[in-house]
Parts: structure tokens; C-alpha cells; sequence
């Protein structure tokens, strides 16, 4: 058995004012659990998502997330949760004043192929994006694929 408090778990650099990978402080191998608090306009995810081989389950904790799919918009408040099958389009963003706080769920931990589309200036449409750090590693950016414009930074 493992046993973690949740602020004493590492938040790692993301979209959202905090995410803590609570899978890897609890040793859990089979699936990936990771607390997020998000401020007003962050997001869960860098953009625009699908996970290959992975199903993914966001529970709400405190406030409503707004998860954008193929099939429109879908606001998960307090105590309601969503589940994205693998291969489904998603992305979810805190669209309110008030904070977020969500637990997102994946199994299995490993995913598979992940593709990210975000809006790009440059191409004038979204397009697939890597993620990458700074050369100083104090940030990750999203890329553009096609161009090799910079879409995001997220400190």
C-alpha cells in the first residue's frame, strides 16, 4: 500500500496552475491519475487531444470544466465526472472565474500515440503540435508540425 497527501506531490509544468502526477508518487503501474487545479481560461491538456490507446475519466472536484469534443461543448460540474474512449477528440479548459480542481484518470498508463492540434497563426489553421522545453528548461512549448511556429508556452 501507498499513501500520499496530495499538496506534498511535485506539481509538474502544464497548462493548468497545477498538475501532480499522483500515479508516480503512488507507484500505481496499470493506470495514471493525476490531480489538476486550473485558474480561469487554463486548460487540462495543451490542446486539442486524442490518446491512441488510452481511456481517460475526469471526476470534478470543485467547480465546472468545459470539455470540448467532436460532438460540441460539455460542462462537468462538482461531483459530476466525463470519460473520453481512446481515439476520442477532447479538451478540457476552465471557463469560469472560479478554480478547478479535477482528478483525470487513465488506463492503461501507457497511452499510445498522442496527437495534439492547436491553432497555428502562421498556417492559418490548427494543425498537430509537439511538445517540447525551453532551452533553459524553465517552460514547455507547443510547435507546429507543418511550419516550426511556436503555438504555446506553458511556464
Amino acid at each position: 500500500m501507498e499513501h500520499v497527501r496530495i499538496e506534498d506531490v511535485d506539481s509538474w509544468m502544464s497548462p493548468a496552475s497545477a498538475k501532480r502526477p499522483l500515479s508516480n508518487a503512488l507507484g500505481a503501474e496499470d493506470v495514471t491519475i493525476n490531480h489538476y487545479e486550473l485558474a480561469p481560461g487554463e486548460s487540462f491538456a495543451f490542446g486539442y487531444h486524442q490518446h491512441e490507446g488510452q481511456e481517460e475519466v475526469f471526476y470534478v472536484l470543485e467547480g465546472t470544466a468545459t470539455f470540448e469534443t467532436d460532438e460540441g461543448e460539455v460542462r462537468v460540474a462538482q461531483g459530476e465526472a466525463v470519460r473520453f474512449a481512446p481515439g476520442e477528440w477532447q479538451r478540457g479548459t476552465n471557463e469560469t472565474d472560479e478554480r478547478v480542481l479535477a482528478l483525470a484518470i487513465g488506463a492503461p498508463a501507457e497511452m499510445g500515440e498522442t496527437t495534439i492540434l492547436r491553432e497555428c497563426e502562421d498556417c492559418g489553421e490548427r494543425t498537430e503540435q509537439a511538445v517540447q522545453p525551453t532551452e533553459e528548461k524553465d517552460a514547455l512549448v507547443t510547435v507546429c508540425e507543418d511550419c516550426g511556429a511556436e503555438t504555446g508556452r506553458f511556464d
